[in-house]
């Protein structure tokens, strides 16, 4: 009687583990692409790697802000290498120099351990004698690697100028870049922009607790603004320009903009008057 009963529990026991193993949560899962959504903009193939370069949208390398994502994949077995280390040095090569332009580190994202996420801001597009190329530096199990490849840098397919590079009246080169929005609406919109200065040809640090006042016009509408427009602002979390930019209609805007330092000095650009119809810093948008 007490084997049956043994036997008896030892049974539900079994059930009840079989029960729990088959829920889907516990089960392995396969591992999801976690890029399978995004484009692939290039990869490239050395040391027996290749390192892929991802964005969320289509347009591929553009003038002004381009948020990159990168993994490495081992070719032997077709895996991807957690953790990775990497770094980056964009230069454009120019028929009289060479210059690189404002990016961020690249950093493992918190999502997937796979892939890192950065940006690159650059200044102007590539042509038939002048190129940007990128050369990564990354170590994976312990060794590190590096290669250089060429990339293609467009202006943006609607022509419209999201990044200036200009001389401030205190002599130095900033670089202002317009973030967002991407997807501008009839309405309050989020404006997001950042800045930087030319250090050497190298290097091109965020400039912080500067202002950036921000006049919208529509030139084809008799240059009227819009209500309810906020400047930009430092953000010290984001490291970036924050600001509302209100727009009240369709069409071609103009993003009249001033750039003021931390005391308020005006280092760039005008106010929009009768007799100034426009500022000579300035974003545009057409939506």
């Amino acid at each position: 009687m007490k084997t049956i009963k043994s036997f008896i529990v030892t049974f539900i026991v079994a059930l009840v583990l079989g029960s729990c193993t088959s829920d889907g949560d516990d089960t392995p899962k396969m591992d999801e692409n976690p890029m399978a959504e995004f484009n692939l903009l290039a990869s490239i193939a050395a040391n027996g790697h290749s390192l892929e370069l991802y964005s969320e949208g289509n347009n591929g390398f553009t003038t002004g802000y381009n948020e990159i994502f990168v993994r490495i994949k081992n070719n032997a077995d077709e895996s991807y290498f957690a953790n990775p280390q990497i770094t980056w040095l964009p230069v454009m090569h120019m028929s009289s120099m060479n210059h690189s332009c404002p990016k961020s580190d690249l950093a493992v994202t918190e999502e997937h351990n796979t892939v890192a996420k950065g940006y690159i801001i650059f200044q102007m597009p590539g042509n038939a004698d002048e190129f940007w190329d990128i050369t990564f530096t990354y170590t994976v199990e312990g060794q590190e690697y590096s290669l250089t490849e060429t990339i293609d840098v467009a202006a943006p397919s609607d022509g419209k100028q999201k990044v200036t590079s200009f001389m401030g009246s205190d002599d130095i080169r900033y670089v202002l870049a317009m973030v967002e929005p991407t997807d501008p609406q009839v309405a309050i919109n989020d404006i997001r922009a950042m800045l930087f200065k030319m250090e050497n040809m190298m290097s091109f640090p965020i400039v912080e607790n500067y202002s950036v006042t921000l006049d919208p016009r529509m030139p084809s509408m008799g240059n009227h603004s819009s209500p309810n427009n906020v400047d930009l602002t430092y953000d010290s979390n984001a490291k970036s320009y924050n600001g509302k930019l209100s727009l009240t209609m369709t069409g071609y805007w103009k993003l009249n903009l001033k750039l003021l330092n931390d005391t308020g000095v005006v280092l760039k650009g005008e106010d929009v008057t009768v007799e100034n119809e426009a500022s000579s810093l300035y974003f545009e948008l057409e939506f």
